[in-house]
């Protein structure tokens, strides 16, 4: 039997590495059948100004706390 030797942290880090890339997937996918179907309230510029902005600042906070895990399992 295997025993998982990973920290919390980094298990959560791993977890929202997961949802995060899942979650631009599904935007992607989203954007990129209403351009290909030709919906304009998706592809307005609204959406793109929120998706946008929440994708980088999510992206942001990822890295800061995958460099918090990175030094955190270095030290330990």
């Amino acid at each position: 039997m295997t025993t998982n030797n990973y920290s919390p942290l980094f298990r959560l880090v791993a977890r929202f590495i997961k949802y995060f890339l899942l979650m631009s997937l599904g935007i992607a996918i989203a954007y990129t059948l209403s351009t290909i179907l030709g919906l304009p309230h998706l592809v307005g510029i609204n959406f793109i100004e929120i998706a946008f902005g929440w994708f980088w600042r999510l992206g942001v906070m990822l890295l800061c706390l995958i460099a918090v895990t990175m030094i955190y399992e270095s030290l330990r």
